[in-house]
């Protein structure tokens, strides 16, 4: 298997986009195609013991920056993002990974891959912990306007995925709204509502917000503007919580020691919370394996994103579509 992996996409590029290739080269036995600039991509390789790893590099004059349009993927035909997509449409890669602006990402992926034949809108997914597994909440920016057809195909793409890469089987699909009750919501979620309730996926209903967390479904499917709220307002209400945590156990003598004592609780929940150990999500409905990360990734999270881009593959998660439109 070969990844195509955007070297130059991290806020810290290449150090990070570099090292994890080499630890995802090392542990998953894999072909990491580093596209970018060749000079520095070889500065970052001379820190690693690469003996017996595959990490070819093809090189690349320019890049797409984070604060950049994404008509930048029009004018900068040979970025790193551009060459990595094409290395994919042209079968010299299996899947394509990067740390770089979303934006870009997406409409390289759009221009470069295409639809899949069938697929009205891709979408965005994130892998949200939730009880003692995880959620896949769909869409979370691709699309802040849709219709009911567009939500029964995420829900589709997204029970595929569950299944085909989050090893679930049989999954729990529901409908982000405003109440539980099936007449709930706009008239969007109402009629998408009926569309999924007649289709062979595993629908429970409408989900709402305080669910994501809970373990209610195994894929939450909802309009890009308000699964991205959503997840923004998730984020930052965990680390918010966790400053109010540690700003109100300095204040008291006796929580400091039992915040020792309690290490091993606060580790594990930070691990749980992690956004490298999940590594990066997909972008569903493009013909193409094509993972995105954080911009701040590190090391772990990159290898992790390829990771993923690995399970995607052996899932065969393309043809699962595909297949599952018919």
């Amino acid at each position: 298997m070969k990844i195509a992996l955007d070297a130059m996409g991290s806020d810290a590029r290449p150090a990070p986009d570099v090292e994890g290739a080499v630890m995802a080269a090392r542990e998953f036995g894999l072909t990491i195609i580093l596209v970018g600039d060749e000079n520095k991509i070889k500065a970052e390789l001379a820190k690693h013991n690469t003996t017996g790893l595959d990490l070819p590099i093809v090189h690349t004059p320019t890049e797409i920056e984070m604060t950049e349009h994404v008509d930048a993927v029009k004018s900068k035909k040979d970025a790193s993002l551009n060459v990595a997509v094409k290395l994919v449409k042209q079968n010299q890669a299996d899947a394509f990974v990067t740390m770089g602006n979303s934006g870009a990402a997406m409409a390289a992926a759009l221009l470069g891959l295409g639809r899949i034949k069938g697929i009205e809108r891709p979408a965005f997914a994130a892998v949200i912990p939730s009880g003692d597994a995880h959620v896949l909440l769909l869409d979370i920016g691709a699309n802040a306007e849709v219709k009911p057809e567009y939500l029964y195909q995420f829900a589709l793409m997204g029970s595929i995925y569950a299944n085909k890469v989050m090893g679930v089987a049989n999954p729990r699909i529901a409908l982000l709204s405003n109440g539980e009750e099936e007449g709930k919501g706009t008239l969007v979620v109402r009629d998408a509502f009926a569309l999924i309730k007649q289709s062979k996926l595993n629908f429970i209903g409408n989900a709402e917000g305080r669910h994501i967390l809970r373990a209610f479904a195994d894929v939450i499917v909802s309009d890009g503007f308000a699964g991205n709220v959503m997840v923004k307002t998730m984020e930052g209400t965990a680390e918010t919580l966790i400053e109010f945590i540690k700003t109100e156990i300095k204040k008291r003598p006796l929580a400091v020691l039992g915040a020792l004592l309690a290490k091993p609780a606060f580790d594990a929940l930070k691990h749980r919370l992690d956004y490298a150990e999940i590594g990066g999500a997909p972008v569903l409905g493009v013909d193409g394996v094509t993972i995105i990360g954080h911009g701040r990734s590190n090391a772990k999270a990159v290898k992790n994103a390829i990771r993923v881009a690995k399970r995607a593959v052996e899932g065969n998660m393309l043809e699962a579509i595909r297949n599952g439109l018919q």
